[in-house]
């Protein structure tokens, strides 16, 4: 038996109330409460009668997050288990009872009891944003309205397989970059803190002028063992405060304003940015998500809210009963003319959920190899400016010892 706490409404007087009582789970514990004339509010397992939860239950050494495998698994069984004419509950307390995570057993374990107290569960998964992302409960929630739950979670875990894919693709061909940068600052922070100075202290013993590019180089290694750690401080507020101005709306705006600006990487974004709208209006209409309510989802996934604000007024157009082509049109940024053109042929011949999705491959697949062209032009420039800062700094040094030799004389 387990002790449940609980709030609710007493139906004979109006009265909120609070109190315990055991029962084997949570739906014995309905039962009961109701034959006591009361409506449950708010119901908590307890670890015993003296009211307070049980704290053991929400330690974890895997994390305090569920792993995106984790989700997507979750979401493919969800989806089967419904689809084979599991109740939504059961289903749940099956996933929860095979979750083999601490963290994603006590998560599932939190749906089923929002679900069991009667939330839809777009509702109970919106309740944990650290999980469930908007797109995710969006989608869930047309394909309850819908009454296709099972399809739509379906779709759910083929669209987070790929955009898992895609996601990795650009993380890979940033690595080497990536690597190439951090290097090149650990060498730099080398030569100045470490290097140069040796060098100083071996032209003053002679007493030797320097040249002006050396005075700056050493002035800038000076410079740094003097006031590194001020550097540092400041980088590290600088980042803090950024970090928070970019969370913000105003400034999550002015930067993905930006970004789309920039000359390589805002057509690169714009392009996933459509790949995944593309894919995710094409999943939700085939899995008979009408295509306003589909809309309405697939812009959220975008990513950018510019972006995201754009398809806006495509969506208020095609509610008042233009094409999605032409409504499309409006946003320049997103759709080529020969995408449009494609969506309306497809829009006339009634395969605009299989053309979304070949639309979304294409596109997917041009990304991928538009990445490795530009990463290929990136990493020569990154070594040529590295090269050519250590190359300065090596100058600046060698240039003294060719004149030490007549201070010697």
């Amino acid at each position: 038996m387990a002790n449940f706490q609980y709030k609710a409404l007493q139906t004979a007087t109006g009265k909120i109330v609070t109190g315990a009582l055991d029962a084997s789970n949570r739906s014995e514990a309905f039962k009961n409460m109701e034959a006591l004339g009361l409506k449950p509010i708010q119901i908590q397992e307890g670890a015993d009668g003296s009211g307070n939860a049980s704290k053991a239950k929400s330690f974890s050494l895997g994390g305090s997050k569920v792993s995106f495998r984790e989700l997507e698994n979750f979401t493919r069984l969800l989806s089967s288990l419904l689809s084979a004419g599991v109740p939504l509950s059961r289903a749940l307390v099956i996933l929860t009872r095979e979750a083999s995570n601490p963290t994603s057993k006590e998560q599932w374990q939190k749906i089923h009891d929002r679900v069991v107290d009667g939330m839809a569960l777009a509702d109970a998964m919106a309740q944990s944003p650290e999980t469930f992302p908007k797109v995710y409960v969006a989608m869930v929630e047309a394909g309850e309205a819908g009454g296709f739950l099972d399809l739509v979670l379906a779709q759910i875990a083929d669209f987070q397989a790929r955009d898992k894919e895609l996601r990795g693709k650009v993380s890979a061909a940033l690595i080497y970059p990536v690597v190439l940068l951090f290097l090149a600052v650990a060498v730099l922070v080398f030569l100045m803190v470490f290097f140069i100075p040796r060098f100083k202290t071996l032209f003053e013993g002679f007493g030797a002028d320097l040249p002006w590019l050396t005075q700056v180089i050493v002035g800038i290694s000076e410079f740094c063992q003097s006031y590194g750690w001020i550097v540092l401080l400041g980088i590290g507020a600088a980042y803090y405060f950024g970090r928070a101005w970019l969370v913000s709306d105003v400034g999550k705006r002015k930067y993905e304003n930006a970004l789309l600006r920039m000359p390589v990487v805002g057509p690169l974004t714009a392009k996933f940015a459509m790949a995944r709208f593309c894919r995710m209006l094409g999943s939700l209409l085939h899995a008979g998500v009408p295509l306003i309510s589909g809309l309405n989802v697939a812009r959220r996934s975008i990513g950018n809210q510019i972006l995201v604000d754009a398809i806006a007024s495509s969506v208020e157009r095609v509610k008042k009963g233009d094409s999605l082509a032409r409504s499309l049109g409006e946003c320049r940024t997103l759709f080529a003319g020969s995408t449009l053109e494609m969506i309306t042929v497809a829009e006339e011949s009634g395969r605009l959920d299989e053309e979304l999705m070949r639309i979304a491959g294409v596109t997917e697949s041009d990304l991928d190899q538009s990445l490795r062209s530009s990463v290929a032009l990136m990493e020569p420039l990154m070594l040529f400016f590295i090269a050519g800062f250590i190359g300065i700094i090596f100058i600046g040094m060698v240039i003294p010892i060719f004149t030490i030799q007549d201070y010697i004389k």
